[in-house]
């Protein structure tokens, strides 16, 4: 039986289209899946940093046609619409009225142990330790914009547990040492920053902060040992705790993932009541802290 012409179904005359490929441009659909951070950006670095917090590497940049993140995210950053030019990157410590109301509170907790052992107050050695664990949350910003309650729980158990067996003289000179603390991880972001300017890629810049990092991290020491000296506090003792809280403070500060539970773990390592417990907690933390501090997305600005 012959179907007749005007029953049959219809064509369409129309060549159909084709649908582009996914591959065609990856750089597109990554555009597209990190807008939000792209826009935000304030330079190209500030997107590679992002880029590395979501786990982008230089050998994935491969894929994208790219040598390494750096060079993706300048052309993620050209290929993005912006009402406003970049600003420079800061080449100094910013002088702000956040920041100086951080070195304030910097102050705050070695002004108050000073005051309270100098006038001979029983509670001087608790107050040191309650001022210098809420100084964990200062300077910088912790992940998700707090310090989480159980590194302050632990900081407290730890640094109670050492003045309890080491007198007030310990807790004092851990007070005293969150002002030198605030500056160094002041001159560390600002560096940092810098660096990150001039990098050409996730390992260079990797490899250029870190001895800025234990630069950084020697400088505190020694201001760590002269509170110790000064208030009479034992050295042993002192130094290894203060830069344990030092570590601290950067991890939370800068938003390290994992960051907390890398403090919360050395803290715990602390409490140990053998006399090698607070050297072997700084040691411990020293190690994976360089690492995750040494990312670019440790040291991106935040809004």
């Amino acid at each position: 039986m012959t179907v007749p012409l005007d029953e049959a179904v219809p064509v369409d005359p129309s060549p159909r289209r084709r649908q582009p490929r996914a591959g065609g441009d990856p750089v597109k659909a990554l555009l597209h899946r990190h807008r939000e951070l792209c826009e935000r950006a304030v330079d190209p670095l500030e997107i590679a940093a992002g880029l590395e917090a979501h786990g982008i590497t230089d050998r994935t940049a491969a894929r994208f046609r790219h040598r390494d993140v750096f060079s993706l995210a300048e052309e993620l950053y050209a290929r993005t619409p912006r009402d406003r030019s970049p600003s420079a990157p800061s080449a100094g410590i910013p002088v702000r009225p956040e920041a100086v109301r951080g070195f304030g509170y910097a102050l705050l907790p070695g002004a108050l142990a000073l005051g309270a052992a100098a006038a001979g107050m029983p509670w001087a050695g608790a107050a040191a330790v309650l001022a210098t664990v809420a100084a964990l949350g200062r300077p910088g910003r912790a992940a998700a914009g707090r310090v989480p309650a159980p590194v302050y729980l632990l900081a407290a158990l730890a640094l109670g547990w050492a003045v309890h067996r080491h007198g007030t003289p310990l807790g004092v000179a851990l007070a005293v040492a969150a002002a030198p603390g605030y500056l160094a991880g002041a001159v560390l972001a600002a560096r940092a920053r810098r660096r990150l300017t001039t990098s050409r890629g996730l390992e260079d810049f990797a490899d250029g902060v870190r001895p800025l990092l234990l630069g950084t991290l020697a400088l505190f020491t020694a201001a760590a040992a002269g509170a110790a000296a000064l208030t009479g506090a034992p050295q042993s003792v002192a130094v290894p705790l203060a830069v344990l809280l030092f570590l601290t403070r950067l991890l939370l500060g800068h938003g390290v993932p994992r960051g907390a539970l890398l403090a919360a773990l050395a803290l715990v390592l602390a409490l140990l009541p053998v006399p090698a417990a607070p050297f072997a907690a700084a040691a411990g933390l020293l190690v994976p802290a360089v690492l995750a501090l040494s990312r670019a997305s440790a040291h991106a600005q935040r809004p």
